[in-house]
């Protein structure tokens, strides 16, 4: 079991660094499909697995390439903190299967936005201009970001990528793999700690199974942005939004 854990662990920092999103993603249904918890306790362990800074060496390797505005990250961070308490507050009032299902469809919605079908059918596919991912970013915007993931970081057990990532380049108009490394640096702060806090009164964590993910995470997301920061960003964004439609068929077949 404990090393099933770190394999784990080392699975989620993969993604964690390829596609800025924390991990959770790969983390609450593993834990649910293969180590049977249930989805509050793997919301819970996802959660405090990411509460240290695992996927540092991935932030470094993003900054180094010149993919990180630390300012932007920062402000995400803040809106995060907040955010991750109210949707942890509503995760413990909800039945399982309700939010499962939410999840599913937040999954197919943003997967089929990455996907840009309708793009396919345009007559002018002139590709446009790349966006600098280091100019700054209305303070409040990025804050806004940062709540609404924080909402769905709590609610769902995720580190809150899912929702920065598409965020940042539907509205900001980031370049894919920009908007997946400012989501990993504003993750790197304890920005789900109130969730967790809230988890845990209600009997919903686990520690020890947390530390164990948390080791695996340092090297996978290490791993995950030398991949990332080698690949196209076209390609980013359509191997991105697979792992996203995989995910959702689960959940939504796990609790149909």
């Amino acid at each position: 079991m404990e090393i099933g854990f770190i394999i784990l662990g080392i699975a989620a920092g993969i993604l964690s660094g390829l596609f800025g999103i924390g991990g959770g993603m790969v983390m609450v249904p593993s834990l649910i499909a293969i180590f049977g918890l249930p989805i509050l306790d793997a919301n819970a362990t996802s959660l405090a697995a990411m509460l240290l800074p695992v996927g540092i060496l991935g932030v470094i390797t993003y900054y180094k390439a010149g993919y990180i505005n630390i300012r932007n990250s920062l402000w995400i961070s803040g809106g995060l903190v907040i955010g991750s308490y109210f949707g942890a507050e509503c995760a413990v009032l909800v039945k399982e299967s309700i939010l499962a299902k939410c999840y599913a469809v937040l999954l197919f919605y943003i997967a089929f936005s990455y996907l840009d079908i309708p793009a396919y059918f345009k007559k002018d596919k002139t590709p446009l201009p790349p966006s600098n991912p280091a100019r700054h970013l209305n303070l409040w915007g990025l804050i806004a970001v940062g709540i609404a993931a924080g909402i769905i970081a709590g609610l769902f057990g995720k580190g809150g990528g899912i929702i920065i990532v598409p965020a940042m380049v539907k509205f900001f108009k980031y370049d894919a793999k920009a908007a997946a490394a400012t989501s990993l640096a504003a993750l790197q702060l304890p920005v789900g700690l109130p969730s967790v806090l809230v988890y845990a009164e209600n009997g919903h964590l686990n520690l020890l199974s947390a530390g164990l993910i948390a080791g695996g995470i340092v090297f996978g997301a290490f791993v995950g942005t030398k991949l990332a920061v080698k690949m196209p960003s076209k390609m980013f964004k359509k191997v991105y939004a697979a792992f996203l439609l995989l995910v959702a068929f689960y959940m939504a077949f796990k609790y149909a």
